[in-house]
């Protein structure tokens, strides 16, 4: 219950920022380019996002070894320049893992929150940002991105090789104050397709570094033999709408 309730909250915050976003960017506003083309910033996109996600860490990191759980996300982006993007998203990721070293028979189950900020940057470009242009926003672009954010992690470890259920036995956690917040600095990228005029699909994958090494609660229970902090990933398809 205390896992969900800070979610929740962390989520209201991320949508309510972004209402107030909403209300105070003004895309009709020219700037320019280094060439001095004025272009306008904006209009304000709204994402939509599900997946799934990939462990990372002292159990290993192969994806036969993986439990997939779900991951979504929501999120909004703002165009600065013509090929720069901030963008501000709030996940949710289940992970889950069995220990790549069967004689240890380790396994966990964790739930994520996060908030994210970063920079997209598109590759390709899009004339239809520019004020004198008359030509429509490319159908197909690819993009790379980075960022900072605070992940809120709950695990639990378990002995075991498959996924656990409702007669799981836990072991004991490796710090009482569960869920703990993390830093975490996401890198990845995408391709999006134009599917109408303002909604757009995205493919898009991210890595998650983080400075934690209890994401999946082993580090402690292998005796020292931990190979540094955890990571994960996320591959996601996303609906992007554009609110101009």
């Amino acid at each position: 219950m205390r896992f969900r309730s800070i979610l929740l909250g962390v989520l209201a915050a991320g949508l309510f920022s972004s209402q107030s976003a909403h209300a105070q960017y003004h895309y009709s506003v020219r700037h320019y380019n280094r060439q001095g083309r004025p272009y306008y910033r904006g209009p304000l996109h709204v994402t939509l996002g599900g997946g799934t996600g990939l462990y990372n860490g002292d159990l290993g990191n192969s994806p036969g070894d993986n439990f997939f759980g779900p991951a979504v996300s929501a999120g909004v982006r703002y165009r600065l320049t013509p090929h720069l993007h901030l963008g501000s998203e709030v996940s949710y990721v289940k992970l889950g893992a069995r220990d790549k070293a069967k004689e240890r028979g380790l396994a966990f189950t964790s739930r994520n929150g996060l908030g994210t900020v970063f920079l997209r940057f598109d590759l390709l470009p899009d004339e239809s940002v520019f004020a004198s242009s008359m030509a429509e926003a490319p159908i197909f672009q690819v993009y790379v991105q980075g960022g900072a954010g605070l992940l809120l992690y709950d695990p639990r470890s378990y002995l075991g090789t498959a996924r656990p259920t409702d007669g799981t036995v836990y072991l004991a956690p490796e710090r009482n104050d569960y869920p703990f917040l993390a830093g975490v600095a996401p890198v990845g990228g995408g391709f999006s397709v134009r599917l109408i005029d303002r909604l757009s699909a995205n493919v898009e994958a991210n890595y998650y570094f983080t400075n934690t090494d209890q994401l999946d609660d082993i580090s402690l229970k292998l005796g020292g033999a931990s190979r540094g902090n955890d990571g994960f990933g996320t591959v996601m398809l996303k609906l992007d709408y554009s609110l101009k």
